[in-house]
């Protein structure tokens, strides 16, 4: 069997542990490493006969969340699988964080839509009444002359 070079084929999924730092990440964000497919494929692009024939590319994906990251910036498979682990637990930080942020910013917009007015927009708001209210005594009704 022929495969070409160059195209991304599985060679073998495994499920083992992320390093302790990563670890303790994931732990932090309560996402279980046994959520993480885990798979080493062929690279591509440049990089000669040394790419296209070893599976050192790291392809992980968080399955509750959909997020994939595809690894394969050094020639080592265990490189790659650090940074691999170390991207997809930056990606997942920043899922957090961006849902703490929106929560955060709702509930900001709906207290400053119900808090009281003070005194000083009162009195503007009071003022700019009775103005409106003067400038269109002084224009009549429709149909006076």
């Amino acid at each position: 069997m022929s495969i070409p070079l160059g195209c991304p084929i599985e060679l073998r999924a495994t499920q083992m542990e992320p390093n302790e730092h990563v670890r303790s990440r994931l732990a932090a964000l309560g996402v279980a490493a046994s959520d993480v497919d885990e798979r080493f494929i062929r690279g591509s692009g440049p990089g000669g006969q040394k790419i296209n024939k070893t599976s050192s590319t790291v392809w992980l994906r968080h399955g509750p969340t959909g997020i994939e990251v595809r690894c394969q910036a050094e020639r080592s498979q265990a490189a790659n699988r650090e940074r691999a682990w170390a991207e997809l637990c930056e990606r997942l930080e920043a899922r957090a964080r961006d849902a703490r942020d929106a929560a955060r910013q709702a509930h900001e917009r709906s207290r400053r839509q119900t808090r009281q007015k003070s005194h000083g927009q009162k009195v503007r708001m009071i003022e700019m009444k009775k103005h409106r209210a003067r400038n269109k005594a002084r224009r009549g009704r429709v149909g006076e002359e």
